[in-house]
């Protein structure tokens, strides 16, 4: 039962951008076999990341737009970083830009959790769906001076004694790093509300708490941590995956070590509200195109994400069950 609520949290998910429409002259020059408008990447977008730089929505993001570029989807896309209040501040700004077809922002699984938990009065449901596009595992990580050499090491300590053992996460509570732990705690035997629970504001802001040793352990998606694992300066104890990652070789899952829990993270793309077909139709294409581009396919490789490309009304349908499913989950922890 945990196992397939943490799954149902989870998913991945993967990003692209298209190439405006033929009109004019440029159609004529199309029906003669010339490159029209259709060939050319779209201009003048702007992908807005609702935490700080170095969190796993702005690397998304920011690997994103530069793919658009790289596979002509799309040139000079803009990303920028509006933060505060688990991506709730970012998606307030979204849906009061409404009608703005230039304007996306980078979202996922925490902004849904954030929205009941912040008691936002914009939500997910409130926007255009355009794109989920890759699904994470999470990892739970310590520093390399860290007394906790195994899962089995960190479990034991944190059962003794929960409320010492403090976690770290890159997401206020309702966000994904919040329910990893509290959905590991209860697969370990340890009661929710006892977790000694620290929010950081993405990943740029959590990373110097697991170094600095503010925090016993960390639980987050495994690839904001991949430069420092590959540096040795973070241990990867276990990762939340079925099966074990290439990109983190070393490290067991969860359930390899006795623990029965899969838990992955997702992220995608949306629009503002009341947003023309048309535009819609300009994101969904590009993204499409670097969808299907080598260079994502690369990253996908390179980063250990797993592809979850769905587009449109079937991403908005997972939009829709996903915000019902943590928002019952919320309500168990008394959180919403």
């Amino acid at each position: 039962m945990r196992t397939r609520r943490a799954a149902l949290l989870g998913a991945l998910a993967t990003v692209s951008m298209l190439a405006a429409s033929a009109c004019g002259a440029t159609a004529d020059k199309e029906e003669s076999g010339s490159a029209g408008a259709a060939d050319k990447p779209a201009t003048g977008l702007r992908l807005m990341v609702p935490n700080t730089p170095g969190s796993g929505y702005d690397v998304t993001a920011r690997t994103v737009s530069q793919v658009m570029q790289d596979s002509k989807a799309a040139s000079g896309v803009q990303v920028y970083n509006l933060p505060g209040a688990g991506g709730t501040v970012g998606l307030q700004r979204l849906v009061n830009e409404k009608g703005n077809g230039k304007l996306a922002m980078q979202m996922g699984l925490g902004v849904v959790g954030a929205a009941y938990t912040s008691k936002s009065e914009a939500g997910l449901t409130d926007t255009t769906p355009l794109a989920r596009l890759i699904e994470e595992a999470g990892a739970i990580v310590v520093s390399k001076d860290s007394p906790y050499k195994t899962i089995d090491d960190l479990v034991t300590a944190w059962k003794k004694d929960p409320k010492k053992v403090a976690v770290g996460g890159g997401s206020s509570p309702g966000g994904p790093d919040h329910l990893l732990p509290m959905q590991l705690a209860k697969t370990v035997g340890i009661e929710p509300k006892k977790v000694n629970y620290v929010g950081y504001d993405g990943g740029g802001e959590l990373l110097p708490a697991i170094l600095g040793n503010k925090v016993a352990f960390g639980a987050s998606g495994f690839g904001e941590f991949l430069d420092q694992i590959e540096a040795g300066q973070v241990r990867v104890l276990a990762v939340t995956s079925e099966k074990p990652i290439d990109a983190v070789k070393d490290a067991p899952t969860l359930k390899d070590s006795g623990i029965d829990l899969v838990f992955t993270n997702w992220r995608g793309i949306v629009a503002p509200p009341g947003i023309t077909d048309e535009q819609k139709k300009t994101w969904i294409d590009a993204l499409t195109k670097m969808h299907d581009s080598k260079q994502w396919q690369d990253e996908l490789t390179k980063r250990g994400w797993t592809d979850a490309f769905a587009t449109g009304d079937e991403f908005g349908t997972y939009l829709k069950e996903q915000d019902k499913a943590v928002a019952d989950l919320l309500a168990e922890l008394g959180l919403a």
